[in-house]
């Protein structure tokens, strides 16, 4: 191996979290080195909505928006029911608006009509949600020219298509660097280290030991679980462990088994009223469709065999399914969603309830008696199985539909346990000298807690990027 590259920090992952670390690190004065094992810089950016939440912001303020840090904390403890990182989540309410500060400072492109409230998942009360014209690309546009200047200013230097292969200790469990290969070589890389590498949402051996449920994932597919992986080899704790939420249905990728489309979904019945039925595979019924709460629905979904479900409807419902928010698939009107059956997978049809079941893998006698139930319950204008009130029609005019749908994944919910100053924690929670960790390779869960809160990703990745950034800038 060649002599070591030595540099006071290296940021290992050039994604959300990691590229305004390094930015603030080497603004600060500190030589720094960020390594990314992708061809390209910005990893989950590429693919997010890059929805951000802060109290208290000149956008909000222009806009008439009464708001600050204390009632955006006061939300997301009323959402995550106090199961995410208290400490973390004050660090992230208190430095929220300063992070979207920096970001409007330096022209990002804000979508015309945010701040707003997102429906997707329980919302906040107040529109605090900011995002880009281009969602996560939006943000990569600032980070890049960003990080451009800040390696023609100071001393940071940018590696890529270069995985980090280990952590290097000392004789006393101190971390010292990394191990990278880089232009054909191993190559040592001395300095302090910091992890933002992503979640596991494409790996689904460690997704499976983690959540123990299948993975469908719409992640980025750099998302294996590397700097997760990385830590426990030299005894880092976890953190997040059983807050695993799965997001609500996602047709199956066409071509990738294992993949889902989260732009090419069922539309969520919180943004239409539900003319269907959602059946396991046993041919039953398991939530109120008309339910309200995401949430609800998505607690629902975690328990159901494979954690699969099928949206069974009739021409009739479908043929009602027209325009943006009304539509049945998203952005396919009915004679589109009529074209794509029995061609795309996991969207059926066929003239009778019995064809439809043996098409799909549902129980045959399993659907028709639900059906039958369901148009009981509708003639009688009361649901005795889930409360179900909006009940406008039997399923009875064929042919008949079902679409498949799978609980899927856009972001991981374990991490690496970490304390408020963003170090490492080994297995007995004491922090391991000279590990930094930040981004979703902390876990969703140490933010977000057991939910989905918007934008309690992307700006605590940026965020803690910030702050940790700019405290180990300072020390060099």
């Amino acid at each position: 191996m060649t002599e070591p590259h030595v540099v006071d920090v290296v940021v290992v992952g050039a994604g959300t979290a990691g590229i305004p670390c390094a930015i603030h690190a080497a603004q600060g004065g500190a030589r720094v080195l960020l390594v990314e094992k992708d061809a390209k810089i910005g990893g989950t950016l590429h693919i997010t909505g890059g929805h951000m939440a802060a109290g208290g912001t000149r956008r909000q303020a222009e806009r008439g928006i009464v708001d600050n840090p204390e009632m955006h904390l006061a939300d997301i403890h009323r959402i995550t029911k106090g199961t995410a990182r208290d400490d973390l989540v004050e660090i992230v309410a208190r430095n929220a608006p300063e992070t979207l500060e920096w970001l409007t400072d330096r022209d990002f492109p804000f979508a015309p009509e945010s701040p707003r409230i997102i429906y997707g998942h329980e919302p906040y009360e107040t529109a605090r949600t900011h995002y880009g014209k281009d969602e996560g690309l939006s943000i990569l546009e600032v980070l890049q020219k960003e990080l451009d200047a800040c390696v023609a200013e100071h001393d940071l230097e940018v590696w890529t298509s270069s995985p980090v292969t280990e952590l290097l200790t000392d004789d006393e469990g101190r971390v010292i660097g990394v191990g990278v290969y880089h232009g054909g070589a191993e190559v040592e890389v001395h300095g302090t280290v910091v992890l933002s590498t992503g979640g596991y949402g494409a790996e689904p051996e460690l997704f499976m030991e983690f959540d123990g449920a299948p993975l469908v994932s719409a992640t980025a597919r750099t998302s294996t679980g590397d700097g997760i992986l990385l830590g426990q080899s030299i005894g880092a704790g976890l953190q997040g462990e059983g807050t695993y939420l799965p997001t609500f249905g996602g047709l199956p990728d066409p071509q990738t088994p294992g993949r889902a489309n989260w732009n090419d979904r069922q539309r969520l019945t919180s943004e239409r009223p539900p003319r269907e039925i959602y059946v396991d595979k046993f041919g039953q019924r398991w939530v109120a469709e008309d339910e309200e709460s995401i949430d609800e629905k998505e607690r629902a979904l975690a328990t159901i065999a494979d954690q699969t479900f099928w949206t069974v409807f009739d021409d009739a419902a479908l043929e009602l399914s027209t325009g943006d928010l009304n539509q049945m698939i998203v952005g396919k009107e009915p004679d589109e969603v009529r074209a794509v059956a029995d061609t795309r997978p996991g969207v059926h049809s066929a003239a009778t309830l019995e064809e439809l079941a043996r098409k799909a893998g549902i129980d045959e006698a399993g659907l028709v008696a639900q059906v039958e139930a369901y148009n009981a319950a509708v003639a009688d204008g009361s649901d005795p199985q889930f409360g179900r009130t909006y009940l406008p029609a039997p399923i009875a005019q064929g042919p008949f539909y079902a679409i498949r749908n799978h609980a899927i994944t856009l972001v991981t919910f374990t991490g690496l346990d970490i304390d408020a100053d963003f170090r490492v924690r080994d297995e007995s929670g004491e922090p391991i000298e000279g590990l930094y960790a930040i981004g979703e390779v902390i876990g969703a869960g140490a933010t977000c807690g057991n939910t989905f809160c918007s934008g309690m990703l992307v700006t605590p990745a940026l965020t803690f990027g910030r702050l940790l950034g700019t405290r180990l800038g300072g020390a060099a």
